[in-house]
């Protein structure tokens, strides 16, 4: 088992600074020790930070790494092979950035779960939902030619698959959990991407969202859901859904109720700027661009709105084929709306208690996997750094396994 020492760092453990000059010991796959004083005697091979920022790695709790092309139409025409080579390349370039798990809002299964637990390449933790559930004409029905169907009968595509009425969402859930999915996503309003539907449309059924919440609950998991509007986010937090995708259109009275039920919103403001200015060079339709710009316009408002309710916001990019290389635009954004370490603890602290891992990721404390990254600089003062592509994230670490190193620490 290795042992080893992080020493001379400035340490945010997920929550707070808690030191400017300490070390962190890792046995094995976990932090056994953190120290917040300088000195101490180095255990096992030591790794001198250099006064370097230790933090927990970083989590984007949306993201679709099957999503090979931006237009979600055009996604459904794509090639396997395609859509595999690119998820290789969306998950590697984020462990760049220094994001070592992500978890994916829809698309991305068992097989992709299993290459990347055989180490055919290199990429983050990955938190998985398998198809996404929609209502026929709802956002997850992508459906321009040709027919495809799963063992269950429904029409199923690339990020999501069609179950109408509660017997059918009750098994489709049954069949994402069967083949290994960490968490059910749903779609429960009108989306961007897709063709049929207005934003301000409400989907599925109070039953239908009901049998998805008891189906996760069953295996002690949860369901997210894609939700615009207040009527949305309000009906399916009151049904037990424990997080909201995007939430551009919340008002003061559901950020209330998010807050009061203990829920989640997870923003993706990084997706839309992406968009607006990309969108139609990549395969996106003047009508759905409109929809962009609508949810565009309520994206930082909706942050302002959770943050002055206190509401529990957690960090995902949603970024589709080639936008993926603005993932930390995301920071930036919110830096509009947002202290550094509010947005810092969006990406790691909350986003892990989010996803059910609260003391396992997201965090620098005894027991906690040691999932670590060193920034060179100080992100709680200066969210830019994570801008430069992972040029300034010099190391990374999943599970006590060293995955990028600029340091030339020689720890294999």
């Amino acid at each position: 088992m290795s042992i080893f020492t992080l020493s001379d760092c400035r340490i945010f453990d997920g929550h707070a600074l808690v030191s400017e000059q300490g070390s962190v010991v890792v046995e094995g796959d976990r932090i056994v020790e953190v120290r917040t004083q300088p000195g101490g005697a180095i255990r096992g091979h030591e790794i001198a930070a250099g006064g370097h920022t230790l933090m927990p790695g970083l989590i984007d709790a949306h993201v679709h790494v099957y999503a090979y092309e931006a237009s979600l139409i055009r996604n459904e025409q794509s090639s396997s092979v395609a859509r595999t080579l690119h998820a290789e390349q969306v998950m590697e370039s984020a462990l760049n950035r220094g994001f070592t798990t992500l978890r994916d809002a829809g698309g991305a299964d068992r097989d992709l779960a299993d290459a990347l637990a055989d180490r055919m390449f290199n990429g983050p933790r990955l938190f998985y939902s398998g198809k996404a559930l929609s209502q026929t004409g709802g956002h997850g029905d992508f459906r321009v030619s040709g027919i495809r169907m799963c063992g269950c009968g429904n029409h199923m595509g690339v990020i999501g698959l069609i179950a109408d009425g509660e017997v059918e969402v009750r098994k489709a859930a049954r069949e994402q959990l069967r083949w290994g999915a960490t968490q059910i996503k749903i779609m429960a309003s009108g989306g961007a991407a897709s063709p049929s539907d207005p934003i301000s449309m409400i989907q599925y059924t109070e039953a239908e969202i009901s049998a998805a919440v008891e189906e996760a609950r069953r295996w002690e998991t949860y369901v997210m859901a894609h939700a615009y509007t207040p009527e949305a986010i309000s009906r399916c937090i009151r049904l037990g859904v424990r997080t909201i995708e995007h939430g551009n259109h919340i008002d003061a009275k559901t950020a209330a109720e998010v807050r009061d039920r203990g829920a989640y919103v997870v923003p993706t403001l990084s997706t839309y700027s992406s968009l607006v200015a990309d969108g139609a060079r990549l395969g996106w339709a003047e009508p759905l661009v409109d929809k962009i710009r609508q949810v565009e316009a309520a994206g930082l408002e909706a942050l302002r709105i959770l943050v002055a309710h206190g509401a529990k916001i957690g960090f995902g990019s949603d970024l589709l084929g080639r936008m993926h290389v603005d993932q930390c635009n995301e920071f930036t954004i919110r830096s509009q709306v947002q202290a550094p370490v509010d947005i810092l603890r969006s990406a790691t602290a909350i986003n892990a208690e989010m996803m059910l891992q609260e003391n396992e990721l997201g965090c620098i404390s005894p027991g906690a996997k040691a999932d670590l990254i060193l920034v060179n600089g100080d992100p709680l003062h200066d969210i830019t750094l994570f801008d430069a592509n992972g040029s300034n994230v010099p190391l990374v670490m999943i599970n006590g396994e060293i995955r990028k190193d600029r340091l030339g620490s020689a720890l294999i």
